[in-house]
């Protein structure tokens, strides 16, 4: 039976207490466990109608596989800020997202990333952090549309919109009850 984000995170309980680098290490984990259900398509209960990672013979595959690798990271990223917002140290958070983002990075690398290619992805990371966290802050169709817009080339799709938003919100809300009893201390 495939399994679905709020499952995994039901599953993976978590501590009373993580540092910054559990923190990252335990959300990579859950970013890696996404894409790779995304990739498959194994999870049916969100998945992104018209978005083909698979069968693209033009070279659009490895592009979309990386958009929904950022939109993924993105989404535990916002899901964990949410989190620990009033509850941890901004340094501490920033501490542990780093973590995140240096273990999705290392195991690029060691999945067959070149590390030259790396700086020009951690900037199309930063590009589409800023871009999705100005659109959700307007609305959820509008970060929606700025992930379906990436994640097909240019197009935007209501059902890609639709599937985005549910995408988000079954990343963000069990993340956020996942860690919320949870607090963010020194190694």
């Amino acid at each position: 039976m495939p399994s679905t984000l709020s499952d995994d995170v039901r599953e993976f309980r978590a501590p009373q207490t993580m540092t910054p680098y559990e923190l990252g290490d335990s959300l990579a984990r859950l970013v890696w466990e996404s894409f790779s259900d995304f990739v498959a398509k194994e999870d049916v209960d969100a998945s992104v109608p018209g978005v083909d990672t698979l069968d693209d013979d033009d070279g659009t595959d490895h592009r979309t596989a990386e958009e929904a690798l950022i939109f993924f990271m993105w989404a535990h990223t916002r899901g964990a800020q949410l989190a620990f917002l009033g509850r941890a140290p901004d340094q501490r958070i920033r501490r542990g997202l780093d973590a995140l983002h240096s273990a999705v990075f290392e195991d690029m690398v060691e999945n067959g990333t070149p590390e030259t290619q790396l700086p020009i992805f951690e900037q199309r990371v930063s590009t589409r952090y800023a871009e999705y966290n100005q659109a959700a802050s307007e609305s959820d169709d509008k970060l929606g549309e700025a992930v379906s817009r990436h994640l097909l080339g240019g197009v935007v799709r209501e059902s890609t919109t639709q599937a985005i938003r549910e995408r988000a919100v079954a990343v963000a809300n069990p993340l956020r009850d996942f860690l919320e009893d949870v607090e963010l201390v020194e190694a």
